[in-house]
């Protein structure tokens, strides 16, 4: 038998921040409006507005292209200490008793936004495949969970967490393959985590 749950979050602290930031950040005299009229532009485009903007910009084609769907982070972590998106504590060992429930914490980038009455929206679902050392399949499920999410920005930081309990394995040697799906862009991604089960 085999329980799992899928679940997600978007705008982090780390956003929060960045904004908290370009609230303080003092008027700069080379700021557009304080520029001459007759200045020329490329005067402007050195503000660090444009600059920003300029680099948003490059991330939204560099996010686009990236094929398949990838992970800026894919582990195992300690049961309970998800609580946003970095913030977590790693598991020292793969290594699990035949009780436990695995936990993998992932953040995938490159996935699409679907537009939507709020702004953008993001369609994922998690499959998932249990394999012995030989390659052998002992359970596998497909779209077992989704997450969808609507903000009214393109969120980024997203991070999701599987939690898997499998009943029954024997000690011994296997791997987790969880595979997160795309509907917007298409594209898919797998994290390969390999893990042991102690006896009890």
């Amino acid at each position: 038998m085999t329980k799992a749950l899928f679940s997600g979050c978007g705008p982090v602290a780390a956003a929060a921040l960045l904004l908290t930031v370009s609230h303080i950040l003092p008027v700069s005299a080379e700021s557009p409006e304080n520029l001459p009229k007759d200045a020329p532009a490329s005067a402007a485009a050195a503000t660090p507005e444009a600059a920003l903007s300029k680099a948003q910009a490059e991330l939204d084609t560099a996010w686009r292209a990236l094929e398949p769907l990838g992970f800026s982070a894919g582990l195992f972590v300690e049961a309970g200490s998800v609580v946003g998106y970095g913030a977590y504590v790693p598991r020292a060992k793969a290594s699990f008793a035949p009780t436990d429930t695995l936990v993998v914490y992932a953040q995938p980038v490159g996935y699409g936004y679907r537009e939507t009455e709020t702004g953008y929206g993001i369609r994922l679902t998690a499959d998932y495949t249990l394999l012995t050392p030989s390659g052998q399949v002992l359970a596998e499920e497909k779209g077992f969970a989704r997450l969808t999410s609507d903000s009214r920005e393109k969120r980024r930081e997203l991070y999701i967490t599987l939690r898997l309990g499998f009943d029954g394995l024997r000690p011994g040697a296997y791997t987790l393959l969880a595979r997160i799906n795309d509907a917007v862009s298409g594209k898919s991604g797998e994290l390969s985590l390999p893990f042991t089960v102690t006896a009890e």
